[in-house]
């Protein structure tokens, strides 16, 4: 008993810390997640990275250009797109898209004084980025289609591997099904249509120049409306998925989705509340998918793939090549815990008062079943409540919106994994 009672102290000490993390410290976290970083290791495979995504890119054409960048997605090669047609799934697209917009629902009824903070949190973000993460920020934003991504959460030696099997087309299955699986945003910035950050009058952001992808030096931005934002929803259900196939590198990828999130307001062209929004949603989305027993088919078959895949790339145990490299793993520090925890909230202004009870919709538990086997879906869905954010902040109205926007996914595995 006072085992459990400490372990629920150092998990409130926790979140008071991260609760208290200031920009320029989740800015310095993030510097620690860029390509110019500090490890060695990690800048090699950020530079693997890199150069797999434009060979991507251009293709069998004499140069890269922003037309071809406009027109890219997965070859056929990479993702197996004959296999998951064959199946006949239907992704529900339209309906999700709704449950979306409804679980949202309470960015139309915010105060000015979280509108004024949402800006001024993007506007300090966006001006104060070292290059490396405005870098980072490009190679995120411009890989969209693909998922070259992802491997820097996987570690320099699982990650190399992971861009070697993708490339050579051993990830087809589950290539193909992450990416069918993001559900698009385009319903909901429709439904809310709010202007970009570059676009409020008045604003001061910075417009990052292409100097890492197409390297034209063409200033990003993005069309149509700011909330939610479309590509946190891609980092999310992407890492989401591979954090349930590749469970030794939960934390890691779960964190990834959020750093691809904080990539967005470093562009400058999606607000805090943008990326807390889509967070919430590609939650709920992957946890409908996995709680659904034709999916639940078709995922297990592109695991199963992936995994057979990894190792024989590894040359060893996926346990063994997904084992930490100390400093060239920044995604496996712990400090990596507060940033995520950050990402939550972006210490926009919370409500004061009685906030709603932390109450787990059904299935959602699902989300921590790959990682924590060994719990029942009870011991999970506790996790869950007694790891969740303060209540209060932006978006969490309701009681489904409210588990949705507190839930954190790192802190529950933490608290069932700490020693």
């Amino acid at each position: 008993m006072k085992t459990r009672f400490t372990l629920i102290a150092a998990l409130l000490l926790l979140a008071q810390q991260a609760q208290a993390l200031s920009l320029p410290d989740a800015a310095a976290l993030a510097s620690q997640t860029s390509i110019g970083s500090a490890q060695a290791g990690y800048n090699d495979l950020e530079q693997q990275m890199q150069q797999a995504l434009r060979a991507a890119l251009q293709g069998n054409n004499p140069q890269l250009t922003r037309n071809l960048l406009e027109k890219a997605k997965q070859s056929p090669t990479q993702a197996d797109y004959a296999w998951l047609k064959s199946s006949g799934y239907d992704f529900q697209t339209k309906a999700n898209q709704q449950a979306g917009i409804a679980l949202l629902a309470g960015f139309s009824s915010l105060p000015a004084s979280v509108l004024d903070a949402n800006r001024a949190t993007v506007t300090q973000i966006n001006l104060n980025a070292t290059q490396g993460t405005r870098h980072q920020a490009l190679a995120d934003a411009e890989g969209i289609n693909h998922l070259y991504f992802l491997a820097d959460a996987l570690g320099p030696r699982l990650g190399k591997a992971f861009l070697t099997a993708y490339d050579k087309g051993e990830l087809g299955k589950a290539a193909a099904l992450i990416k069918a699986s993001e559900v698009s945003t385009s319903a909901a910035k429709k439904h809310f249509n709010y202007p970009r950050p570059f676009l409020h009058q008045g604003n001061t952001i910075h417009l990052v120049p292409d100097d890492v992808v197409v390297k034209d030096n063409h200033p990003y931005t993005a069309e149509g409306g700011s909330f939610p934002s479309g590509h946190t929803n891609t980092g999310y259900t992407d890492a989401l998925l591979l954090a349930e196939m590749v469970p030794e590198r939960f934390e890691a990828l779960v964190t990834r989705g959020a750093r691809y999130g904080y990539s967005r307001l470093v562009l400058g062209v999606h607000y805090p509340l943008d990326v807390m929004g889509s967070r919430m949603v590609a939650e709920r989305n992957v946890a409908n998918y996995l709680n659904d027993a034709r999916y639940q088919g078709l995922f297990s078959e592109a695991r199963e793939q992936l995994r057979a895949a990894l190792e024989k790339e590894c040359g060893t145990s996926l346990a063994e090549c997904a084992r930490s490299t100390g400093k060239d793993d920044p995604y496996r520090s712990p400090q990596m815990k507060r940033f995520y925890r950050f990402t939550l909230s972006y210490n926009l202004p919370q409500t004061t008062g009685k906030h709603v009870a932390v109450t787990v919709p059904a299935g959602a538990e699902v989300l921590l079943k790959t990682a924590l086997p060994q719990l029942s879906a009870a011991q999970r869905r506790a996790l869950m409540v007694k790891s969740a954010l303060p209540g209060g902040y932006p978006l969490s109205g309701n009681a489904e919106q409210s588990f949705w926007q507190r839930l954190d996914l790192t802190a529950a595995y933490a608290l069932a994994t700490q020693p």
